[in-house]
């Protein structure tokens, strides 16, 4: 096989955590008296991590210097609800299941905390992605390459041989900056517009279509 890694984002990827972020951004502004956003407005701001979610949320009026105190809300009270609507994609496990079956090593690579990526993957994903890699000391997140320079490292595998699946432009961004190529998915954080904008050419619309494509650059 040309491409033996398939190295996968998790938020609007593989799972649909979009409720549970969206409550808990709400959770923190209610508590302090913010207008509270819209589900498309925290959407849009999802992909780049806790702080910049928090700090595109919150008003205009608090200030950086304040900001640590409400991503530390945000995450003790996510911690204790990431679970509460949060599920895979419609086929997303079976996906998984047959890429594992045909031989493909697969990892997320996901700017959420560790400590969000760990229980998620075990509680949704079971055993079958070994290698998790989330927000931690020591590697930049994405859009940089080190975490999936981590992953890579971890499955043994190289770019030239991976492949990256993603929703957004930070995941497209991630892709091009690790050297590997570029899935899109259309169903989770953005529109499927936007992945055209980007110009990226591989374009699943529904889960089995990752199989589809994969197989057909690997001919």
């Amino acid at each position: 096989m040309k491409y033996t890694t398939i190295v996968f984002d998790c938020d609007g990827t593989l799972l649909d955590t979009s409720t549970d972020l969206f409550n808990s951004v709400n959770y923190v502004l209610r508590k302090h008296n913010f207008p509270e956003r819209s589900m498309a407005e925290v959407k849009a701001k999802l992909g780049n991590a806790v702080a910049y979610l928090m700090r595109h949320c919150l008003p205009s009026t608090v200030a950086d210097s304040d900001l640590e105190s409400y991503i530390d809300e945000f995450k003790a009270y996510y911690g204790e609800h990431l679970k509460d609507t949060t599920a895979p994609y419609d086929g997303i496990l079976d996906m998984l299941d047959l890429l594992r079956k045909k031989g493909y090593k697969i990892a997320i690579v996901s700017n959420k905390i560790q400590e969000g990526v760990t229980p998620l993957n075990k509680e949704y994903f079971g055993d079958r992605l070994p290698v998790a890699i989330g927000e931690r000391p020591g590697l930049q997140r994405k859009p940089a390459p080190d975490m999936v320079l981590q992953a890579l490292k971890e499955l043994n595998s190289t770019p030239e041989e991976s492949i990256y699946i993603g929703d957004s432009e930070v995941d497209v961004a991630t892709a091009e900056n690790s050297g590997l190529l570029c899935i899109g998915v259309t169903w989770g954080f953005r529109e499927e517009s936007l992945l055209h904008e980007l110009g990226v050419k591989h374009i699943a619309r529904k889960a089995e279509d990752i199989i589809t494509i994969i197989e057909e650059l690997n001919k």
